[in-house]
């Protein structure tokens, strides 16, 4: 017997079935009536020669940039809307084939460029030599095992900090997010934060396309540095970089310094600071020399002044000297005068005379 069903519950029932069928199905097309409505919601079709679907998807799943005429590959939930309309529900879309590539690669450098996250302003410059730092890689990829190589012949003693994670997939954009997020929030941050990843083809360095990868390397407080692909490889991640290298290996030697670099550059440096030290040990010898002649000036100084006082003492000291009052013509009297009979000595400039007292009298 075939049951008889309400609209709501046949709708429900069919997307039910569509769930265990299809949890998720990829399809490639072609898009056509791309369209944004509100900001937030997108709506396209997607066809081939013979057939034509529609779909829809929330916009802060948009990390590509689509236009109509490009060919795309979604992964996406097939569904019957309330509406009865049959319609994909896209999870995750991706341009494909080189010309739908290189046009979502152009329209989304085009407005992050707009945007600023490419100027050159914005670049900074990596430490000399830095002693923590961050690599965002997987462990297996080849990139990964070149740059170690190369740094871990270089100089020694730095603090890796690995972040492993997927470098290429649906699931890579977020991950390498993460990781960057993560690197930023440390209580002690990495001085550098390097990204590298091998060769591989488009499709395989999709995620250094990816609108939320080249938005986090430009908002990251840690400077970056990039090594992925081959020299003649370049992604939006590269663009959005503080530093892009050709290559992995190219990453670590421009990251690290060899012990070569090390020695040539304190060559430079005391060739630059000989001429400044030079400088200084003139100005304080000129210094030196001026405070030592201020100090035998004020010294001179000093002696003259006291000199100028042992001669004022000395005239006082003389003029109070009883010899020079008999040099005069004056005496000194010794004995006591008030007393009749006593016994004088009178000391004059040249003679001791002796004297009695006869008399005196009140004057």
């Amino acid at each position: 017997m075939i049951p008889t069903l309400a609209v709501s519950d046949f709708i429900n029932i069919t997307n039910q079935a569509l769930e265990n069928i299809y949890p998720s199905v990829i399809i490639e097309g072609e898009v056509e009536s791309f369209k944004i409505n509100q900001g937030k919601f997108v709506f396209l079709n997607l066809k081939d020669e013979q057939s034509s679907i529609g779909c829809f998807m929330m916009k802060f799943a948009l990390n590509v940039e689509i236009a109509d005429g490009m060919t795309v590959r979604v992964r996406a939930r097939p569904k019957l809307t309330t509406k009865g309309k049959f319609s994909l529900t896209i999870d995750n879309i991706r341009p494909i084939g080189e010309g739908s590539v290189k046009k979502s690669f152009d329209l989304l450098r085009t407005k992050l460029e707009a945007e600023g996250l490419f100027a050159p302003e914005r670049k900074r410059s990596l430490p000399w030599w830095p002693r923590r730092v961050a690599i965002i890689s997987s462990k297996q990829a080849a990139g990964y095992i070149d740059f170690m190589k190369i740094a871990e012949s270089r100089i020694k003693g730095i603090d890796f900090l690995v972040c492993n994670t997927q470098v290429q997939g649906e699931a890579a954009p977020d991950l390498i997010v993460q990781a960057i997020e993560k690197c930023n929030n440390l209580l002690n941050p990495p001085e550098v934060i390097t990204i590298v990843r091998g060769g591989g083809s488009a499709d395989d360095l999709a995620a250094f396309n990816d609108e939320r990868v080249v938005r986090a390397i430009a908002a990251s407080q840690v400077p970056v540095l990039i090594g992925v692909g081959h020299e003649v490889d370049v992604t939006l991640a590269d663009l959005a970089a503080d530093v892009r290298t050709a290559t992995p290996t190219h990453a670590a030697a421009v990251l690290l310094p060899s012990p070569d670099d090390i020695k040539q550059q304190v060559q430079r440096n005391v060739m630059r600071i000989r001429p400044v030290l030079y400088q200084l040990v003139a100005s304080y010898r000129a210094k030196v020399e001026a405070r030592r002649e201020f100090a035998y000036a004020q010294i001179l100084a000093k002696i003259r002044y006291q000199r100028a006082r042992v001669d004022v003492l000395s005239r006082l000291v003389e003029s109070l000297d009883p010899r020079a009052v008999l040099a005069r013509g004056y005496a000194i009297l010794r004995g006591d005068p008030l007393r009749i009979g006593e016994q004088l000595t009178i000391e004059t400039d040249e003679h001791y005379i002796t004297a009695k007292v006869i008399s005196y009298e009140q004057k």
